[in-house]
């Protein structure tokens, strides 16, 4: 057919988006859990018929499950290659980490789209679903050595058979959870966006028919496959090295390098990730898949403009094998594939600040601080609260970092404190932003946060975090930002002996947890930066008098007012 109109385009573009956000606002509406409900832990997406490759993600859903989801749906179609049968209204269910999957929390919904008797694309949903058995309720379990000790898992399998629900899986997967209704709410959730975006797609085609649609879709990716070259090609030739480390596996206290050699040739770029540590014995692994979705993530950070399919992949090589912990194979245990892959996207950025120094971002705080709390209720059923947290995102060239934010990893907001107060038989007796927590720059990274919660029951507490050891990094003379700090009262009260990774943690009612988060990463030399700046943090308690004084070299009056400019040259000097 002729080549498709701008106007045309830009309309299929907007709709097309369009469905998958409905999607994500449709199971975001009705889940039962709060890290869906609230925190908006999940995506959904259109993907090709043959390939799984990515079609269209929405502008709402998480972007590392957008990159790891076309391996799940290839996982599916080579199901039916193997075995056949494939019928309208069919749909699968899985949440191996080892094809296409994250960690087992994380399930995943694909469905095929059918058009006149043929296949015309697959719709797919993700949601992180509340505990699915395992050792530790919530499933971030920080001593597992095996996948089997992180909870069941599922390889693709027909949840829906030509639009008859099979029961025997629902009761497999309610057998297999501390907290069956709450799962059942998800799976219903991600069934109701997965039938609006059938209607919604077929509503479109009705329009414009398959052939204008699927021309659509060879054109969004070249086009992205050409910004992408074109955004590359603005980079200088070479090969840039980075590497950061994690604290440990939660088995072994050591820490774990992920080390990438970063080259980039006539619009190409390829990521070499072999330097980086082996497989770990503890839960810190993660598949190649979401290896590939995490480079997509921060790629997409660096060059905004590039539209989101799998075209922008294109002129990307990958190398990352089997000997490192980013390409674990079964059964490797993968709960805490959220530190792993922050530490990953990190280095990338890191290592295009080389090659492009005005792109350099600091660190961001690194760590989602995976922290499950659990017990059982008057009547013997089960209650299971899992949230991440937030902390400060990196300096960079143009400002400070955000303060209190989310990783880079996703869209996601942290749960409210009043929704998880609500919900479980906590209490929240702080919330606040972590002074001096910020590295220190003439752009500040972000502040971290300070948490403490009491405990209005006797319950089981765990925790999968990192940055307890290494500090998010600064950038261009920036400071590093503060370490990740996990505290307990009571009789047993301390700290991890793995600093950032604790289970089996008994808590009583009555006593309290604490965790200080990391600010982000300092960007430049913070003796540049504004004194006034510097004034303003300390009035709002981002930083302290003494940070200002002897870091930034600022020093204020009783009534917060920068001294003379003299008398700080005079400090500066007595601290040299």
């Amino acid at each position: 057919m002729s080549a498709i109109d701008p106007v045309t385009l830009a309309v299929l573009k907007g709709r097309l988006e369009q469905i998958a956000d409905e999607m994500d606002a449709t199971l975001c509406r009705s889940a039962f859990n709060p890290i869906i409900a609230e925190a908006r832990d999940a995506c959904h997406g259109l993907y090709h018929a043959t390939t799984g490759d990515t079609l269209v993600q929405g502008t709402t859903g998480l972007p590392i499950f957008v990159g790891a989801m076309s391996f799940a749906v290839r996982a599916v179609i080579e199901k039916v290659e193997r075995e056949g049968g494939l019928e309208p209204g069919d749909t699968f269910l899985f949440n191996d980490p080892y094809s296409g999957g994250t960690h087992l929390n994380d399930f995943r919904l694909v469905r095929p789209v059918f058009r006149d008797g043929e296949l015309f694309c697959w719709l797919a949903s993700v949601g992180h679903w509340l505990d699915i058995g395992g050792n530790v309720a919530g499933g971030y379990n920080p001593k597992a050595t095996e996948s089997f000790q992180e909870g069941v898992r599922f390889p693709p399998v027909k949840l829906i058979s030509a639009g008859r629900l099979n029961g025997d899986v629902i009761a497999i997967l309610e057998a297999n959870s501390r907290v069956p209704r709450s799962n059942w709410g998800d799976l219903n959730g991600q069934l109701n966006a997965l039938d609006l975006g059938e209607g919604r797609l077929a509503a479109l085609i009705d329009q414009y028919g398959t052939a204008v649609i699927s021309t659509a879709f060879d054109v969004f990716s070249d086009r992205a496959e050409a910004m992408m070259r074109s955004a590359i090609g603005t980079l200088k030739p070479g090969t840039y090295a980075f590497e950061d480390v994690l604290d440990n596996d939660g088995i072994v206290d050591k820490p774990l390098i992920i080390a990438l050699d970063l080259t980039i040739e006539d619009g190409t770029m390829v990521l070499d990730f072999s330097r980086s540590s082996p497989p770990t014995l503890g839960p810190i692994n993660i598949s190649y898949a979401t290896s590939v979705a995490a480079c997509y993530v921060a790629l997409k950070h660096v060059f905004t403009e590039v539209p989101a399919n799998a075209g922008c992949l294109r002129p990307i090589r990958f190398v990352i094998p089997e000997t490192t912990l980013l390409a674990a194979k079964a059964p490797k245990p993968m709960a805490g594939y959220t530190e792993t892959i922050l530490r990953l996207i990190g280095v990338i950025l890191g290592a295009l600040a080389k090659a492009d120094p005005a792109r350099a971002t600091a660190a961001p705080f690194g760590t989602i601080n995976a922290l499950s709390i659990a017990g059982s209720r008057g009547d013997g059923s089960r209650w299971v609260m899992f949230s991440f947290f937030g902390g400060g995102l990196g300096g960079n060239p143009e400002s400070d970092g955000l303060n209190h934010a989310n990783n880079p990893i996703s869209t996601a907001t942290i749960p409210p404190a009043e929704i998880m107060e609500a919900a479980y038989p906590v209490m929240f007796t702080q919330w606040a932003l972590r002074p001096d927590s910020a590295g220190a720059g003439e752009h500040r990274g972000g502040v971290g946060a300070v948490y403490e919660i009491e405990m209005l029951q006797d319950a089981d507490v765990a925790l999968l975090g990192e940055r307890g050891k290494v500090a998010p990094f600064g950038v261009s003379g920036g400071q590093p930002a503060a370490l990740n700090r996990f505290s307990w009262t009571g009789d047993g009260g301390g700290t991890p002996p793995m600093i950032s990774k604790i289970t089996d943690l008994k808590v009583g009612q009555g006593e309290r947890i604490r965790l200080e988060t990391p600010g982000g990463g300092g960007w430049g030399d913070p003796t540049a930066r504004d004194p006034q700046a510097v004034a303003r943090d300390v009035r709002l308690g981002f930083v302290s008098r003494e940070t200002a004084r002897d870091v930034y070299g600022v020093s204020l009056s009783e009534d917060g007012t920068v001294e003379p400019a003299a008398l700080r040259g005079a400090q500066q000097g007595e601290a040299a």
